[in-house]
């Protein structure tokens, strides 16, 4: 996001604020920063706010727009702030915590605790909107109290703005939820656990090739699968590090005498192979990929079908290396990624560089040495990148990579982590040339990331219109009457011989309604089969586009299937 945006959407979340206030007097504030897509507040309110409260919001804060209200900086006094926020007791944690210097921006009567950045009046917001509700807990903490958050956007130009709100109207037909249900991908259900998708069979069809798709690039390129256990004794997680920087979010139980956990990552059962055996510098690198399922305790208010889930499986993959093989790995690696994003799915990517956060685990001159690694491999390629500054792992720095779907929308998918700490807290080493032991350095990555969230995106991304390689009906065989059944049924079971994923529509319908519905599932060929086509033993194909193409011979259109298939396009 840039910055003068940033800080127009950041203003335009204070004018949400006074707008809700002049409306709802006895209404308390909590937070209201600028985000990627727009601005967000939080509201404690006994009554929720309905459709026509954020009519009458909107009205409000174009009008606080016209007035044309000065926004002022101002520094004051820990003691003057708790006067000017006596009203406001979220706000009034807020300062309890704050160090140095406390500011304030003013517009008009309305005044809030703030560290900008601002635009220079409210009229510079020209063109806002505001687009939906939803609950938030105060400071993410599901113990603490549940708010009210009023999303919106806002942008210097209305022709922005209208473009926005054409993309949200085209993402809304995307919806992975909604087409997810419509093409039998997958369901959930109210007794299983929250966020814990069941994939149905056309799912299962698209995440299995996902699997093969992979699984065909870790043969050519050194990788070793692996399946490791679910539940691992608490001592495991305390020598991670997980039990003392992400206990939160993590499934534990009792089991007897001992406390377990479901495992949230893969990264600690990983370090355990490697030290299954003593280890050369000989053998190194070692890959080891997991498709196991993991378990992180999400708050149950951010969970969403495919892309935000309790239980799911990642492409995951860790590398133990020495020293001098970091570069060439992260390389590697690069060319890995460049293929799945560019190659297979046309995905433009930008790249992200996450330094040390504030709560982390290890010594600081290794963080740093992993940091300046990873900035000079991506200088060293030439990649453009941002830095993310504090929001690496716990355990180390990480290039992250956002892909852009069909409608121009960021998603964050692979990560590449570099990691001196965790294999350390193992004592996990390898003997060098010189004979001695050396302390191995561990890659974490992940490409495609957790594959419901990726199905999910492609969903999305594709409109449900998989290509064919991807796509769980490839054909459907369609009748006329029952007279053609016997020719379609051979026909299907040619197709499944040469493994193509294909159905037969023999119901007692119309044949436009059959290829409707064919249509609607988005399926790539539609076959029509009628008294013609079983005479001459030729085919009449339908695109889901509606191109016709008629007499095409059965090995001609398997040929040409098998080509695309191939070719992944």
């Amino acid at each position: 996001m840039k910055k003068d945006l940033e800080a127009l959407r950041h203003s335009a979340s204070h004018i949400l604020a006074q707008a809700v206030l002049e409306l709802f007097p006895k209404t308390k504030l909590a937070i209201g920063p600028a985000i990627e897509t727009g601005f967000y507040y939080d509201f404690d309110r006994t009554e929720p706010f309905t459709p026509e409260d954020l009519k009458k919001i909107e009205e409000k804060m174009n009008e606080i727009v016209k007035r044309n209200l000065k926004i002022e900086k101002s520094e004051v006094t820990k003691v003057k702030a708790k006067e000017l926020l006596k009203n406001q007791p979220y706000k009034l944690e807020l300062l309890e915590e704050l160090k140095g210097k406390i500011t304030f921006y003013k517009q008009g009567n309305f005044i809030d605790l703030c560290a900008g950045p601002h635009v220079d009046s409210t009229s510079e917001v020209k063109a806002i909107k505001l687009l939906n509700v939803a609950g938030a807990y105060w400071r993410g903490d599901s113990k603490n109290k549940m708010l009210q958050r009023i999303y919106g956007t806002a942008f210097y130009e209305k022709s922005e703005l209208k473009e926005y709100l054409t993309m949200l109207e085209e993402a809304e037909k995307r919806d992975h939820k909604k087409l997810g249900k419509e093409l039998g991908i997958f369901m959930t259900h109210e007794y299983s656990l929250p966020g814990s998708p069941f994939f149905l069979s056309h799912g299962t069809t698209i995440y299995n090739e996902l699997l093969k798709l992979v699984r065909e690039e870790y043969v050519k390129r050194g990788y070793q699968e692996v399946i490791t256990p679910q539940l691992y004794k608490k001592a495991l997680w305390e020598t991670s590090g997980h039990w003392e920087h992400y206990k939160d979010d993590m499934f534990t139980m009792k089991i007897g005498n001992d406390e377990y956990s479901l495992k949230p990552m893969n990264c600690p059962s990983h370090v355990l192979i490697y030290k299954n055996k003593l280890r050369s510098y000989k053998d190194l690198p070692i890959r080891i990929a997991d498709f196991c399922y993991l378990h992180r305790n999400e708050l149950g208010g951010v969970l969403g079908g495919l892309t935000r889930v309790t239980k799911f499986a990642q492409d995951d993959a860790h590398i133990f290396i020495s020293e001098d093989q970091i570069e060439q790995e992260i390389d590697d690696l690069f060319d890995f990624i460049d293929y799945l994003y560019n190659k297979v799915f046309k995905f433009k990517y930008t790249v992200k560089l996450s330094t040390r956060p504030e709560k982390f685990m290890g010594d600081k001159k290794l963080w740093d040495e992993a940091e300046k690694t990873l900035k000079k491999v991506l200088k060293d390629k030439k990649i453009d990148f941002v830095v993310k500054e504090g929001e690496g792992a716990f355990y180390g720095p990480k290039i992250d990579f956002d892909i852009n779907d069909a409608i121009g929308r960021p998603w964050q998918c692979a990560t590449i982590q570099l990691d001196f700490q965790l294999p350390q807290r193992f004592e996990a080493t390898y003997e060098g040339k010189d004979g001695a032991k050396h302390p191995v350095i561990m890659i974490h990555r992940a490409l495609l990331g957790s594959l419901e969230r990726f199905i999910g995106i492609l969903i999305e991304n594709y409109a449900g219109k998989f290509p064919l390689w991807l796509s769980p009906v490839q054909v459907k065989i369609v009748t006329v009457n029952d007279n053609c059944i016997k020719f379609a049924q051979e026909l299907q079971e040619k197709l499944k011989q040469n493994e193509i994923r294909v159905e037969l529509d023999s119901r007692s319908e119309s044949i436009g309604r059959k290829v409707r519905d064919s249509q609607l599932e988005k399926v790539n060929y539609i076959i029509t089969i009628g008294e013609k086509e079983i005479e001459s033993k030729k085919l009449a194909i339908r695109t889901r586009e509606g191109k016709v193409t008629f007499g095409v011979a059965v090995d001609t259109f398997i040929k040409e299937l098998k080509e695309e298939i191939n070719k992944k396009c």
